[in-house]
């Protein structure tokens, strides 16, 4: 499936449905971990307008969703 063109607004929003949590921001890079899972890496998403299609196939690798579930999460 193709990686849809997403903000990093978008993309925090639809990593909270996932059950990750805001733990900090320092100035456009918003930082989230999982809240009952420690075994998933803990990830950084750009308060971009666009985030880059390899930065958004790292965030979806390192959460261990696919493609398919994260646009079904949009």
């Amino acid at each position: 499936m193709k990686l849809p063109v997403i903000s990093g607004k978008d993309a925090v929003k639809a990593f909270e449905k996932l059950g990750y949590v805001q733990v900090r921001q320092t100035g456009s890079h918003i930082r989230m971990k999982h809240i009952s899972d420690n075994s998933k890496k803990p990830i950084t998403i750009p308060d971009h307008k666009v985030l880059g299609k390899g930065l958004l196939r790292k965030l979806l690798r390192d959460a261990e969703i696919s493609t398919g579930d994260f646009v079904n999460l949009l």
